[in-house]
C-alpha cells in the first residue's frame, strides 16, 4: 500500500517532487491514475472508463511525471506538440492542493517555450476551468459536446506560455 500524503502546516508545498519524462514503464500507474480520479465521478464517469495511457502515447508525445522522494507517482500531463494542446493533466486525489498541478503547468510551460510555441490549447474539464484560468490560462470558447463519447460541453482555453509568460495563482476568480 503506497504512502499517503498530508498536507504541510503553515501553507507549506510539497518538497521533494520531482518532474520527470515518462517512461513506457509508467503506463500502467497513469492510466489508474486517470481511471481513479474523483474529478470523473458520476456523469463524468463514462469518459474515463476503459481509458488508456499506453506506451506508443508516452512515446509520442511529450509527457511528464510528478513523483515524490519514492517513486510516487503524485500527477502527470502530455502536451501534444502539432498542434499545441494539453491534452491530459491528471493530480492524483491525495496530493491536490499541495501545488502539484502548479508545478506540472510551470514545467508544461517552460516545454512547450522550448518548442518554440508562445501558447497551448486547453480543451478543459468542467470542474478544472478554475484551476486554469487561476494558473493564468483565457477563456476563448465552448468545445460542444460529442455524444455519446463526451456528453457535455467543455471550456477551451488558452494558456500563454511564450517569453514573459509567468503561470502565477491568481486569486479571486
Amino acid at each position: 500500500m503506497g504512502s499517503r500524503l498530508t498536507r504541510p502546516r503553515g501553507g507549506a508545498r510539497a518538497a521533494a517532487v520531482t518532474i520527470r519524462r515518462a517512461t513506457a514503464g509508467d503506463a500502467g500507474r497513469l492510466t489508474r491514475l486517470v481511471r481513479r480520479s474523483r474529478a470523473y465521478e458520476g456523469p463524468y464517469a463514462s469518459m474515463v472508463a476503459g481509458y488508456r495511457v499506453g506506451q506508443d502515447y508516452i512515446e509520442a508525445h511529450e509527457v511528464h511525471v510528478a513523483a515524490d522522494g519514492d517513486g510516487r507517482v503524485l500527477g502527470f500531463y502530455a502536451l501534444v506538440l502539432e498542434p499545441p494542446e494539453l491534452d491530459l493533466m491528471f493530480v492524483a486525489d491525495d496530493a491536490q492542493g499541495l501545488g502539484i498541478g502548479r508545478r506540472l503547468v510551470e514545467h508544461l510551460a517552460e516545454r512547450a517555450r522550448a518548442a518554440g510555441l508562445d501558447t497551448v490549447r486547453v480543451v478543459a474539464h468542467p470542474p478544472a476551468e478554475d484551476f486554469y484560468r487561476r494558473v493564468g490560462a483565457r477563456r476563448t470558447g465552448t468545445v460542444a459536446a460529442r455524444p455519446p463519447a463526451v456528453p457535455w460541453d467543455r471550456p477551451e482555453l488558452e494558456l500563454p506560455v511564450g517569453r514573459g509568460a509567468e503561470v502565477t495563482e491568481r486569486e479571486g476568480r
